[in-house]
């Protein structure tokens, strides 16, 4: 084995010397990535079909928290307390766990379910980011759900409007007025 791999069971991991474990930020980074390459995956999943609001939400719930996302050095980022970090700790052992069952529903076609897990790997995440920039605005999912279904009634109204969705009661009345006025001209 190289110097810069290290055996963890039947694994092994590779070490790299530009990254410092010891450094109180890198969950920051950690958590970005991991929702990042999450948000990826759903993207995959939803882009071959008309994304349902609550999906469409979900994307864009995890794009709001990723969003200008700070870098590790950044003035903005404050140097939390222990009890910070261990809450910091708590919230990545929370989202590992839903990326954890994510995978399992990814695996099993589970869209539904996946949505959901998002919203919630999406939440852990805001709560990172919160404790380490709490100056930095952050949307909750409600807002953007509300947004977002408003957006997806109106798309879906263009592709299928109201007006233009007859019932079979009128369908069936347009039918005989249109044979009568049809007969009508045959005399």
């Amino acid at each position: 084995m190289s110097e810069n791999v290290k055996s963890e069971g039947n694994a092994a991991v590779e070490l790299r010397p530009d990254i410092d474990l010891n450094d109180p930020k890198l969950n920051l980074k950690i958590a970005a990535e991991r929702l990042s390459i999450v948000r990826y995956v759903f993207l995959v999943q939803i882009e071959d079909g008309i994304a349902s609001a609550a999906q469409r939400a979900s994307l864009e719930y995890a794009d709001a928290v990723l969003i200008g996302w700070p870098e590790n050095e950044s003035p903005e980022i404050a140097d939390l307390t222990d009890s910070q970090l261990k809450t910091v700790r708590e919230h990545m052992e929370l989202m590992e766990s839903y990326i954890a069952k994510y995978a399992q529903m990814e695996h099993d076609g589970d869209l539904d379910g996946m949505t959901d897990t998002l919203i919630r790997i999406t939440e852990r995440v805001a709560e990172v980011r919160r404790l380490y920039q709490p100056d930095f605005p952050l949307p909750t999912f409600a807002e953007i759900r509300r947004v977002v279904q408003d957006e997806w009634d109106e798309d879906m109204g263009k592709i299928d409007p109201k007006e233009d969705n007859p019932t079979a009661n009128e369908i069936e009345q347009e039918t005989e007025s249109a044979n009568e006025g049809g007969e009508g001209g045959k005399a």
